[in-house]
């Protein structure tokens, strides 16, 4: 749990209303609390006295939150403070926007006031082991210059409780970030349904009412062949014969696009499965078939920029050689996380080599009790002297702002803590990479 008694919160925000709430939340709870009402107060009051998170206001006279933010984070002194945005505004744009800035979280109101406070803990956490993490290495460093004949003995606990930290700080990040992408995901699936059932359960009434309108005109048509002119002027421009062949195929395209809307919307519903506390049986061709869907628009033909340029890159091919797997017993949530994380990785590698024809092969087979799915690129590879450190904690070859380096930390994580399994790869340089992942059935 976090300590309390170190540091404090700073509030930022032009609603005294708002202040106060969180406030006197926060001051139940044991913390402490420094308010301001602007984002230049909050930077003097910042570089003053560092408080241990900020809770960050977008919409406020003078400069937004946004500036702040990036005030802040341009400032060596106060760049390491955890930002949490705390605003109206819910688009997509915004919250991208705002943790991009660096803020490493976004609470849109009206929130939930245990929701706040949850994630405020989170956070506060993960402050307190990034603090302890840099004792850690201060202690270390320190006994490697000082104490030459405990060096060895040292080093190997203070790598041990090294680890430890990191392996921590990862779990609680990736407990947040599921949690959050769940109910993310969850939600739209949840909003998308209500709209499908009314099309859907309206369209085979209104194919009925087609046809029967249909007949209904052709009978007009033969039992009155001689029209006026008013009405022969009139259909002459609507062109009626037209439109009752093409209304017919207008619907049943309808029919098609919500049934992929429909898809959508299961396969949203199976990548979230994030919350569950036991392990399910459950069908990995399942999770496998959801997190391609969702990376669908990335495996379409587009431009991408490479060394500064801008390349065409082909639509990737994805390759399925799906063996008879019996259910396995897992977190399907997590393992769709490892799905994504790798073949999102292979799809960065596809889009930095432009090979002519840029491949995804996935492989499913059961070998005797555990099951295991190999996933490939045809990309460049990884070089030979950074393959050892692929799965190190917050190592990336990826550009700056591209990549966290927590990806397949996480995914050996999952699969090896929590499912007993075992994920590894191979990589050869300009042939491309194959991750493994084995499971146990059960």
């Amino acid at each position: 749990m976090y300590d309390q008694s170190t540091g404090f919160i700073l509030i930022v925000d032009d609603n005294s209303t708002n202040l106060s709430v969180l406030s006197q939340a926060l001051k139940q709870v044991g913390l402490k609390v420094r308010v301001a009402m602007d984002g230049v107060s909050a930077i003097n009051i910042a570089q003053q006295q560092l408080p241990e998170l900020i809770l960050l206001d977008i919409q406020m006279p003078g400069i937004d939150g946004f500036e702040t933010c990036t005030r802040l984070k341009a400032d060596p002194s106060t760049q390491a403070i955890p930002v949490i945005f705390m605003t109206a505004l819910a688009d997509s744009e915004s919250k991208v926007k705002g943790l991009s800035l660096g803020a490493v979280d976004y609470i849109t109101k009206p929130f939930e006031e245990q929701e706040v406070m949850a994630r405020v803990n989170i956070h506060l956490q993960l402050r307190q082991l990034t603090k302890a993490l840099e004792e850690k290495n201060a202690q270390l460093q320190h006994s490697t210059e000082v104490l030459e004949e405990r060096v060895t003995e040292r080093t190997a606990e203070l790598s041990n409780a090294l680890q430890d930290l990191q392996r921590s700080q990862v779990q609680l990040v990736q407990s947040e970030k599921m949690s959050a992408l769940g109910q993310l995901v969850a939600g739209i699936a949840h909003e998308l349904n209500n709209p499908i059932g009314c099309i859907v359960s309206n369209l085979a009434p209104a194919f009925e009412y087609v046809t029967e309108i249909t007949k209904v005109i052709e009978f007009y048509q033969q039992a009155c062949p001689e029209a006026a002119l008013q009405l022969k002027q009139t259909l002459g421009d609507i062109d009626v014969e037209f439109a009752l062949e093409d209304l017919p195929k207008l619907l049943h395209s309808m029919k098609l696009s919500t049934e992929r809307i429909k898809d959508i919307s299961i396969s949203l519903r199976t990548f979230s499965r994030s919350d569950a506390t036991v392990k399910m049986r459950a069908d990995l061709h399942d999770g496998l078939e959801s997190t391609l869907t969702i990376l669908r628009h990335r495996l379409k033909a587009g431009s991408v920029r490479v060394a500064g340029k801008e390349h065409h890159r082909p639509a990737i091919e994805v390759v399925k050689h799906y063996g008879e797997l019996p259910p396995v017993e897992c977190y399907l949530g997590l393992l769709n996380q490892v799905f994504m994380n790798i073949l999102a990785n292979a799809i960065d590698a596809l889009e930095e080599a432009l090979p002519a024809t840029p491949q995804i092969l996935i492989q499913t087979v059961l070998v005797e009790q555990q099951i295991v799915v190999y996933i490939s690129d045809n990309g460049a590879g990884m070089p030979p002297e950074l393959q050892p450190r692929a799965f190190q904690t917050f190592f990336t070859t990826k550009a700056v702002g591209k990549g966290t380096g927590l990806g397949l930390s996480i995914a050996r994580q999952i699969v090896e803590e929590k499912h007993a399994g075992h994920l590894s790869f191979t990589s050869e340089p300009g042939q491309g990479t194959k991750f493994a992942i084995a499971l146990p059935l059960s």
